[in-house]
């Protein structure tokens, strides 16, 4: 039986940017806060009656409790079928996965991706479309236009579905699917890579880790890495997802997945190593006492994409985002496809995606994909790196290196400066714009400055704008500095700073990426003035 509810109290409009509406869990756990965001996006999305809606997360605390209000108003507002993943269990690319193969309305993915979890933690939610892909801003707009007037809340009054056991079940006239959470997404990373070169690389001796960081990637990177492939028993460390992670802090990067880059950088090095985070979407590759960089991966993938049978045919072109090093251009450049700079967020990529004009596209913030699905996809990007190694038969180093001497080095960091004031941090970027006059033309780090700008894109398939995406100090060499504030967090703002500088002559390539950008890292702290304006000395996380 349905109930209507009527909210005992005003909801504050909360805005959901492309990462969705992220709070601590206390937030989330106040009363009628979850339903009240849930039935706003109901409200937004259209005439969803009779069909099904994909529904799970990354097993963070509060996952499961909230799925169960989630389904049981799915059921009121007339969804008639539910796909959830057992245990509540969904990678964000398996939930892609999931609403493509069976053609849902759409999703909700609970998650607030690489950040930490635990009743004192973060929690998040996300409404993705039809297509598999974050909701575009048309709709997060809806939706939070929904939040300003809701008033009630459509709630059926029914007992917890189990969600330990696959199989079907009633749900007040809904039909609630608990599915296997890894199976469809298996099937189709099995359809894009070879598993039988893959599998005799790691019958071979070849050895590597992956570490899961107890969070959504364990199961699948089990049954897939052990299971299907047959790589030695223990190659998936962390591997049990928990609701705090364990603890720890899943973004994979050389600071907070320390535990593989010590096994990676230590005297018993496996050949390879890979890390993905929270919810699964995004990846860190290293070889033997060598990281390579998102922005490098992605340039390298692009090359070799034909020698793995999903992209064997080609590719139709490649798309970055704005912040991320221009090395995947010089690959496209010789490829004779279009490479596409597009600002901070993955529907920019489904847009070109969906229109045919990008197959491969990346982000510097770890995330790398293809048009198998409408998100990044960490362990696709892993097998992928398998793959070409299983083919090339070379080390993950000596790959990279032969990279940089045909294209050259995009020597490339990124550095975080997380929980600063938020005026702190404005007033940074501010700092630089102030100078967009005065720095164009004159020397900066040795280099000469040829212009200044707030980076603005224009979709080239639905003609929308998107303005302020990034400071720019751009060099006449090529080289570039970025100063941007990141969403993804939800305590204070973080201020991340990037640095680029190409390099053609194979002799340089060999430097430490901070050392080659020594000149530029000390030139940006003047211009901004960061240290003096939110009194960080260091950074957070370099990577």
């Amino acid at each position: 039986m349905r109930t209507q509810t009527v909210l005992t109290s005003p909801f504050e409009g909360q805005r959901p940017g492309t990462s969705g509406l992220r709070k601590k869990v206390r937030v989330f756990q106040q009363a009628h806060y979850l339903a009240n965001f849930v039935q706003a996006t109901f409200n937004a999305i259209g005439d969803f009656q009779g069909q099904t809606l994909v529904v799970g997360g990354d097993g963070r605390f509060y996952n499961r409790e909230a799925i169960q209000i989630i389904l049981k108003m799915a059921a009121a507002n007339g969804f008639t079928r539910a796909l959830v993943g057992q245990c509540g269990i969904l990678s964000t690319p398996a939930a892609s996965c999931i609403i493509r193969k069976y053609k849902a309305y759409g999703g909700l993915i609970l998650s607030a991706s690489h950040n930490a979890a635990g009743p004192d933690e973060d929690f998040g939610i996300k409404y993705n479309i039809g297509s598999g892909g974050p909701a575009p801003e048309n709709v997060t707009e809806a939706i939070y236009d929904r939040t300003l007037d809701i008033e009630r809340y459509l709630i059926v009054d029914a007992d917890d579905v189990d969600l330990d056991h696959t199989g079907s079940f009633d749900l007040a006239g809904m039909q609630v699917e608990v599915i296997d959470a890894v199976a469809d997404y298996a099937a189709l990373m099995q359809s894009i890579f070879d598993f039988d070169a893959i599998r005799d690389l790691l019958a071979s001796g070849f050895a590597m880790k992956f570490d899961a960081m107890h969070a959504v990637t364990g199961p699948y990177a089990t049954a897939i890495l052990e299971g299907t492939l047959g790589a030695a028993a223990g190659t998936v460390m962390n591997g049990e997802p928990k609701e705090d992670f364990g603890g720890g802090h899943p973004d994979p990067n050389l600071t907070y997945a320390h535990e593989l880059v010590e096994i990676m950088y230590g005297d018993q090095a496996p050949a390879f190593g890979a890390a993905s985070d929270g919810d699964g979407d995004r990846n860190m590759i290293l070889g033997d006492h060598f990281f390579v960089t998102p922005s490098d991966s992605l340039a390298v993938l692009a090359a070799n994409a034909t020698l793995v049978p999903g992209y064997a045919g080609g590719i139709a072109g490649v798309a970055r985002s704005m912040p991320t090093s221009a090395a995947a251009d010089r690959v496209a450049e010789s490829l004779g496809l279009d490479c596409y700079e597009t600002p901070t967020g993955w529907k920019f990529f489904g847009n070109l995606m969906d229109a045919g004009k990008v197959t491969l596209c990346g982000e510097e913030s770890f995330g790398t994909g293809s048009d198998h699905v409408r998100e990044k996809d960490g362990l696709w990007a892993v097998l992928f790196w398998l793959n070409i190694l299983a083919v090339r038969k070379e080390s993950v180093a000596d790959i990279l290196v032969e990279h940089w001497q045909q294209f050259g080095r995009n020597y490339y960091s990124r550095h975080d400066y997380e929980g600063v004031d938020s005026a702190a941090a404005t007033a940074v970027l501010q700092q630089v714009r102030d100078q967009f006059d005065s720095l164009p033309g004159t020397q900066l780090a040795g280099r000469m400055i040829s212009t200044c700008d707030d980076f603005s894109y224009t979709d080239p398939v639905d003609g929308s704008v998107s303005s302020n995406q990034g400071v720019r100090v751009l060099f006449e060499d090529g080289s570039r500095m970025i100063f941007r504030l990141s969403g993804t967090g939800t305590s204070g703002a973080t201020i991340r700073l990037y640095l680029e500088s190409y390099e053609a002559d194979s002799s340089k390539h060999g430097l430490d990426a901070q050392d080659a950008l020594a000149d530029m890292i000390a030139a940006a702290g003047a211009v901004s003035q960061l240290r003096e304006l939110t009194g960080r000395d260091k950074p957070t996380v370099i990577t």
